[in-house]
């Protein structure tokens, strides 16, 4: 689903005020079910990057980089997630040519690229087969507000441009628990672009590192090329955006659903509106993963990187936390 429009911080909609019973609802279910969720542990260190608000944070740009950086330091890193909108329940092993977004999510088949991933809806299951399966370090792709796994580093990552929205709970707002209460433990935030007031550093007595989305090197082909946009992401305007930002000449965008499951109607619409301006068809990489492979050969993928600001600040935190890799 989209976004509602009253979840952003400059809305003047009442809904809000509405709906903030439901709000302290949510909150009070929340706080039953962190209550009775057991803990369970693996024998290795579990990462989590999440965020606090519900949508696109840039969770996985971030676990992507810091698993990079973990596997150039020698670690035998594994990827662990939910698997959002796939069907897959039990623990399951990413294949990238086997399985589909369908079966386990686009965002794994993006992290299968990387390094193992694992699908499952039972965490403490999937980080077993992880860790039988040779895993030195368990990255989890979201699973913040998860008690079910211990964790030992656990990362907020906040989109630096939506911030927290209005600030109010779900359904009122877009928080899945507030910032104040999910920096109680955690370790570190981690500011995705925009200018959100770096006061949390000493208003949480946590640490805050900036980064940034950057298009790959090679995304220079773009420059001064026509394009029609589409994306089915969490905040589709940053990619709108970042196209804009790398030279592209963006005539037309459309957006669809996070997560939407692209129909072959989809696709040739989305070809036709291309044609029609003479441009190319361009979208993410986690939405190229959705489409058919028909579709594939007809659009191009925009490709990013997450460049941190303070490099040497977070691998040192991680460092600090889980040792040196002594055989590297």
């Amino acid at each position: 689903m989209k976004a509602p429009k009253f979840w952003n911080k400059d809305s003047s909609s009442i809904l809000p005020l509405l709906l903030s019973p439901f709000s302290a609802a949510y909150a009070f279910v929340d706080k039953i079910n962190r209550g009775r969720s057991p803990k369970g542990t693996v024998a290795v260190p579990v990462i989590c990057v999440g965020n606090v608000v519900a949508g696109g944070a840039g969770k996985t740009p971030v676990a992507i980089a810091l698993a990079q950086f973990l596997i150039n330091s020698g670690w035998r890193v594994h990827f662990l997630s939910r698997g959002y909108g796939g069907t897959a329940t039990d623990p399951v092993r990413v294949v990238q040519d086997v399985h589909t977004s369908a079966q386990v999510g686009d965002e794994p088949l993006l992290l299968a690229s990387i390094a193992p991933t694992w699908v499952a809806k039972d965490r403490v299951l999937g980080a077993k087969e992880a860790v039988n399966a040779g895993a030195e370090i368990i990255v989890m792709d979201d699973g913040l507000q998860n008690p079910s796994l211990h964790k030992d580093i656990s990362l907020i990552v906040i989109d630096g441009g939506f911030g927290l929205g209005n600030g109010r709970l779900i359904p009122a707002g877009p928080l899945r628990e507030s910032l104040e209460q999910a920096a109680i433990r955690s370790d570190a935030i981690i500011l995705v672009g925009g200018d959100i007031e770096r006061q949390h550093n000493t208003q949480f007595n946590i640490p805050v590192f900036g980064a940034k989305i950057v298009p790959h090197a090679l995304q220079a082909e773009l420059v001064g090329e026509k394009v029609v946009a589409f994306a089915g992401i969490g905040r589709p305007e940053k990619f709108f955006t970042s196209l804009l930002d790398a030279g592209a000449d963006v005539v037309d965008v459309v957006e669809f659903p996070d997560h939407y499951a692209y129909t072959q109607e989809d696709v040739m619409k989305l070809v036709e509106k291309a044609a029609l301006h003479s441009a190319a068809l361009v979208t993410t990489r986690k939405d190229y993963v959705r489409l058919s492979p028909e579709a594939k050969m007809m659009t191009t993928v925009f490709d990013v990187d997450l460049v941190f600001d303070q490099t040497k600040g977070l691998q040192k935190l991680l460092i600090d936390r889980l040792g040196r890799r002594e055989h590297a």
